[in-house]
């Protein structure tokens, strides 16, 4: 393949795109590769579009070795196989719907594990036919309440899932490794950066799940990670070390005390101290039992609940983390204080929640026999020595507390938690029988008995992995892609007029013969200065400069991400390109 950036759609621009907010936005937008159509969505110009066909190119080759079958799921779907499974609803506003002009209801799919239950119901019958793994590389579709940061967070993307059939647990299980192996082995040739971490199943469903996260400080996911051990989990999958239980009889009597003007966590502590509240001058915010008031409702529901989190005062309520937790209810701050005069604002606390029917969560910390500093329900007035099990009662744990560097690890115990960002580039499930079961999908087991099929589900953002890479492997000049995934293998730029574009052509078609993907940066009346700002903008491994010592039958040969450069004899070149090059092509 021979490209001449005097015939082709390639566009630079010099200045930053005013509504870029990280890297891989910036430059993919500033190098030509893509082209902003819609909030969300983007055009894929050439150069984009053939480093988005390389990685489908790796992905679909790793998923193939493994045995994988590949096939093609419609993008816009019936809305009945996701009314059956719940996730019409369960997706909330998160899909985007529509109705046909004879008025049935349709969406644009954000993922096909019904279609792919479905497809397996309707053709295998028999054990014999498993198991089998079906993949596919297919757009989808997500509204996004706020796109930003170009590819990372759009509302429409490209992706390959892919949905495994097994007859037992122990198939499940090896489609799984077989697949996180396989994940590894893409990633690596992409030439990321990454960290396999536990994660959330969320509106998925299932029970095992991991997700494949490339490591920026642009990241939108948190994760984990322990020094000491191999542990590593995304935020919202991180489990709290749970203290051990004590006799609740064995505490103090509750005493209530005149805290006023005491409505936040330091200000208690702070009287507390003060006051030797209980005897103690040694109070902390670890101490308090800090009670947070949200509202908890179902997709697409009329109405809402309240929820009250009980946690440590040293500690917030994550969000994110909490949502996570209550998959797929939806979860928002309280504000309706005057509606709700029962509940006194910055001195609430647990002794009344099961009298007043409020659902009442703890933390993992709060265990049976914990004493607490806490609200004591009257305005002014907190109360010491209130226990878990005798004074109150929680309706269940629920991890919802922030996660902190230097927190204890839930696997070893002994190493701390440190933090780091990173872009979710794949997620792998088991998903067990939730759609098997939605869909009664049954094939005659080897003892003449049915057999219901376990499902697995392995997802690859393959258009995020552009931004992914991009983020990874650029500069303060421009891109610097990976031999494996770069648009074109070689870059010739011809600083003069004549020979040096007649000989940068003649090379470019040597190389093209020879299997290479090649861009001439032919153009007339663009100065030499402008075409290496654009070579290193754009980012391509191995630029070929055809300059002054053309006459003398040398080519300055520059390599993209050391910054090497060396003069070769042109008439070696072709011969040494095509070497190298073969080596590291898909």
């Amino acid at each position: 393949m021979l490209l001449r950036m005097s015939t082709s759609l390639i566009r630079t621009r010099r200045e930053d795109p005013a509504d870029a907010e990280v890297p891989s936005h910036r430059l993919l937008l500033r190098a030509g590769y893509i082209r902003r159509a819609a909030p969300g969505g983007y055009t894929w110009l050439p150069l984009g579009r053939l480093v988005l066909d390389r990685i489908s190119e790796i992905v679909r080759a790793e998923m193939t070795a493994i045995g994988d079958q590949e096939v093609h799921f419609p993008a816009l779907l019936p809305a009945e196989p996701y009314r059956t499974s719940g996730r019409w609803t369960e997706y909330g506003d998160d899909i985007f719907t529509l109705a046909d002009r004879r008025g049935a209801e349709h969406l644009l799919a954000p993922t096909h594990e019904e279609l792919a239950a479905l497809l397996v119901k309707d053709l295998f019958t028999s054990y014999r036919d498993f198991p089998v793994t079906l993949f596919q590389i297919q757009t989808k579709f997500r509204d996004e309440a706020r796109p930003r940061a170009g590819l990372l967070r759009g509302r429409e993307f490209l992706m390959k899932d892919a949905y495994s059939f097994d007859l037992d647990e122990a198939g499940l299980r090896a489609a799984y490794e077989r697949h996180r192996d396989s994940y590894r082995r893409i990633f690596d040739r992409l030439g990321l950066d990454y960290a396999v971490v536990h994660a959330m199943s969320g509106a998925m469903g299932g029970s095992a799940s991991e997700e494949f996260l490339a490591t920026t400080p642009v990241g939108e996911d948190t994760y984990v990670g322990c020094a000491d051990c191999v542990y590593a989990a995304n935020t919202e999958a991180v489990t709290t070390p749970v203290p051990a239980a004590g006799d609740p009889q064995a505490r103090p009597t509750t005493e209530v005390h005149d805290t006023p003007e005491t409505p936040t966590i330091a200000s208690l502590v702070a009287l507390a101290n003060d006051r030797r509240l209980a005897g103690r001058d040694d109070w902390t915010a670890a101490d308090v039992l800090k009670n947070v008031v949200l509202t908890v409702g179902r997709p697409a529901a009329e109405t809402t609940e309240l929820l009250v989190i009980g946690l440590p005062g040293d500690r917030e309520v994550d969000l994110k983390r909490l949502a996570a937790a209550l998959a797929p209810a939806a979860v928002d701050v309280f504000d309706a204080w005057p509606e709700h005069p029962e509940l006194v604002r910055g001195y609430l606390g647990p002794q009344v929640f099961g009298k007043l029917g409020v659902r009442y969560l703890v933390d993992p910390r709060v265990v049976p026999g914990s004493a607490w500093l806490t609200g004591a329900n009257e305005p002014g007035r907190h109360a010491t020595d209130v226990v878990c099990g005798r004074d109150f009662t929680a309706d269940g744990t629920v991890e919802a507390a922030e996660v902190r560097p230097g927190d204890p690890c839930p696997a070893c115990a002994t190493g701390r938690l440190t933090m780091r960002r990173g872009i979710e580039i794949g997620h792998i499930f088991q998903l067990g029988r939730r759609y098997t079961d939605v869909f009664a999908v049954d094939v005659l087991g080897p003892q003449g008995k049915p057999v219901r099929p376990t499902m697995g589900c392995y997802g690859i953002g393959v258009s995020r992995a552009v931004a992914a890479i991009a983020e990874q492997h650029h500069d303060e000049r421009g891109l610097v892609w990976p031999a494996p995934v770069s648009p074109v293998d070689v870059h010739l730029v011809a600083a003069g007029k004549g020979p040096q574009v007649d000989a940068a052509l003649d090379l470019g078609a040597r190389l093209a013969a020879g299997g290479l993907r090649v861009l001439v940066d032919d153009r007339a009346g663009v100065s030499t200065g402008v075409k290496f700002t654009d070579a290193e903008l754009i980012g391509i491994p191995r630029t070929v400069v055809f300059g002054r010592r053309l006459a003398d039958g040398y080519v300055e040969l520059r390599d993209r991400a050391t910054g090497e450069r060396t003069d070769l004899p042109v008439e070696d070149l072709a011969e040494q390109l095509l070497s190298e090059v073969g080596k590291v092509a898909v």
